[in-house]
């Protein structure tokens, strides 16, 4: 026996990996098979050029209850004894113990924990010694490595260790884990993360059978076990028996489940991929689809990915992280709920990864951020960018209808994708569905596209609330006489998508509920705009601060309302300063509304009676300025509930409204509204204002 040192490092690692990095102590045997699959991987490589490392490949986890020990055992490559010194003694890397410190302080580089290879260790979350018997393929001897923890670990050969060849590892439990050698736990953790891997895993189990024994009739009496009955045999003779219980131990093959990502496409039914994806998802409804796919080259991994038929009540929810990837390395599961390979946008879908390249830290639990996880990221996002194109581009029965399904439940998450997925933007942009003021089903950008006018250059759009608000709106109106189609966004992220998509193939995008939009083949009557320049001065001194500035419609006609209210070009329109406000700390943010919330404009329309009889009486001074104060004022407060737009003092606009009614039927003010009006115009006035009113209506 030769006693050897632990590198000093070790101890340290040993510390770390049981008090920090593993969360739960199930994970030492997935480690530990996670090994054996990689040594069985080796020497079936071997096996390709020398016939004679052909052998039974598998993997056999056998507890004895008597001993207190877990086995775990495998036919690969073996270990030397140089190996068990190098591999299990030592970490042969520069700048260990740098790397140990930053571990501590929590600032390692995930990136080298990979080139360690101490998986092996976590044996010791559940075991107070450990014996490893090997035998490598090159190599006669068996040794045996045995270690406590303590310091240090000894080799010696094991002469009468029957291992052919391969690797036997002996855990002798703490008396804390002997749950660890119960048939039923054993097998949980199998299936749980090795349920897939390559090789067999044989688990020794226990069964019990009955079976009827002959027993002799002196002693039949004296028999108080099992059941005796009578048997009449073919000479009619009389014979007892009893029922005896047999305790029957054999191998049992525990991960016999085949890998459906790994199997050929074209071999899986419908009904096989339901049958998965229910089982990973917990969703009791089948899938809406389903993308299978593999990466070849410098890196392999393989994927299944799927989209379900409805969004989970809680998908946008900040406290209820979804993202349903599993991940696998090499058919050993690593982890649910993998972050790293999804975006938030495709939160919605679920599947497995499968990568043969992925290195993984000590846990397997955190994820290393290098390039080929960046990679698998983005090829299974292009992936899934893929399936929801070809779904859109199905024209089928049921491929319209499997869209209207998948757009119906996960629009938000697409809409979501195009204001943070720049690389894929163009496409998503594609699946978008929008209601019209000309359609009654939803259409794509394309299909407006096709439908516009011969000189149209624009496509036009407007946001707001709800489709019934939009339709009347006099934006639409105005648009929808002149036989111009408009799509309705009625999403709150509509606001924020629109920023990121001004064009669509070289196809400006215009919001006709902003500032002096110019329509397509026409063109602005400016002489005669020019006679309202003196009425828009006058409304400007009256609004003040209200507006920035009071101009001539280009969209509104006589058969629209006398005015409308206009965001700036640059400023909020009314559906996202409705949004803005009702967030929580958007009212302490004072700077960003006196910078966007003021951005409105006043626009009259100038084929309206009512704003050209104004204009008249404005140029022959007809009106008082009380009475043209409130008409305008009325007007604007009128124009910002019909634009969309929330009255700031709602009180303030319908005492204005019942003064003018008031006015309109030659009905005096009580005395109690009376009291806040400066000016002291005559009754005989009144009256003939009340003419004024009339003739405007």
């Amino acid at each position: 026996m030769t006693k050897y040192e632990f590198q000093a490092e070790i101890n340290q690692l040993l510390s770390l990996i049981i008090n920090a990095f593993y969360s739960n102590k199930d994970v030492f045997l997935r480690e530990l098979l996670s090994n054996a699959s990689d040594a069985l991987d080796k020497v079936r490589y071997q096996s390709l050029t020398d016939e004679s490392k052909l052998r039974e490949f598998a993997i056999k986890v056998k507890a004895n209850k008597e001993s207190n020990t877990l086995h775990i055992e495998d036919s690969g490559i073996g270990m030397s004894k140089a190996d068990m010194i190098a591999c299990l003694g030592t970490i042969a890397n520069s700048g260990t113990k740098q790397f140990m410190q930053s571990i501590e302080d929590g600032k390692a580089d995930l990136s080298m924990i990979g080139q360690f290879g101490v998986g092996f260790y976590s044996a010791y979350l559940v075991s107070a010694s450990v014996r490893v018997y090997s035998k490598s393929s090159d190599d006669d001897v068996c040794n045996v490595w045995e270690s406590t923890a303590g310091g240090s670990f000894t080799i010696e050969e094991a002469p009468d260790c029957d291992l052919e060849h391969g690797t036997r590892i002996v855990l002798e439990m703490k008396e804390d884990c002997v749950e660890y050698l119960e048939e039923a736990k054993l097998k949980e953790i199998i299936t749980q993360h090795c349920q897939y891997l390559t090789y067999p895993i044989n688990l020794w189990s226990s069964r019990t059978e009955t079976k009827e024994e002959e027993i002799e009739e002196d002693d039949a009496e004296a028999d108080e076990e099992g059941t005796v009955k009578d048997v009449t045999d073919d000479d009619t003779t009389q014979k007892k028996t009893k029922t005896v219980e047999y305790v029957v131990d054999e191998w049992k093959h525990v991960n016999s489940q085949k890998p459906l990502w790994m199997t050929n496409p074209d071999d899986i039914s419908h009904e096989e991929y339901g049958a998965f994806y229910k089982s990973i998802s917990n969703d009791w409804e089948d899938h809406l689809c389903v993308k299978h796919f593999s990466a070849e080259g410098q890196m392999e991994f393989k994927a299944l990915l799927y989209v379900p038929k409805k969004a989970p009540y809680d998908l946008f929810n900040p406290k209820s992280r979804h993202n349903n990837i599993k991940l696998y390395v090499k058919r050993v599961f690593i982890m649910d709920n993998c972050e790293e390979l999804m975006p938030e946008w495709l939160s919605f879908v679920s599947g497995v990864v499968d990568s043969e390249d992925l290195p993984l830290n000590v846990s397997r639990e955190i994820l290393q951020q290098n390039n080929i996880m960046k990679i698998i990221k983005k090829n299974v996002v292009k992936k899934c960018v893929d399936l929801f194109t070809d779904l859109a581009n199905d024209d089928s029965e049921e491929g319209i209808q499997k869209f209207n399904t998948f757009y119906e439940h996960f629009s938000k998450n697409i809409k979501l994708g195009i204001h943070d997925d720049s690389k894929h933007r163009s496409k998503l942009v594609k699946l978008l569905r929008f209601h019209s003021s000309n359609s009654k089903d939803m259409i794509s950008l394309d299909a407006y596209v096709k439908n516009m006018k011969e000189n149209q250059k624009s496509i036009y759009f407007i946001t707001g609330e709800n489709k019934t608000a939009l339709e009347n709106s006099p934006f639409v109106m105005g648009l929808k006489r002149r036989g111009l189609e408009v799509l309705f966004m009625t999403d709150p992220i509509d606001e924020y998508i629109v920023q990121n998509i001004p064009n669509y193939e070289d196809t400006p995008l215009v919001n006709i509920s902003k500032e002096e939009i110019t329509l397509d083949g026409e063109e602005r009557d400016e002489e005669r705009e020019k006679e309202y320049v003196n009425l828009c001065k006058k409304m400007k001194d009256i609004l003040t601060t209200k507006v920035d500035k009071v101009t001539v419609s280009s969209v509104l006609n006589k058969n629209d309302l006398p005015c409308c209210v206009t965001s700036g070009k640059y400023g909020w329109s009314a559906n996202m300063e409705r949004i803005i406000k009702a967030q929580t700390l958007s009212s302490q943010n004072t700077q960003m509304q006196s910078q966007f919330m003021s951005k409105k404009n006043l626009e009259i329309n100038m084929d309206h009676a009512m704003i050209t009889k104004l204009k008249d009486d404005v140029m022959q001074n007809t009106l008082t300025e009380s009475t043209f104060k409130d008409v305008v004022e009325l007007m604007f407060e009128t124009a910002l509930v019909s634009s969309g737009y929330v009255q700031a003092d709602p009180s303030e606009f319908t005492k204005r409204v019942y003064n003018m009614i008031a006015m309109g039927i030659h009905c005096d003010e009580p005395e109690a509204a009376s009291e806040d009006v400066e000016d002291t115009t005559p009754v005989d006035q009144v009256e003939d204002d009340s003419e004024n009113l009339e003739a405007l209506d």
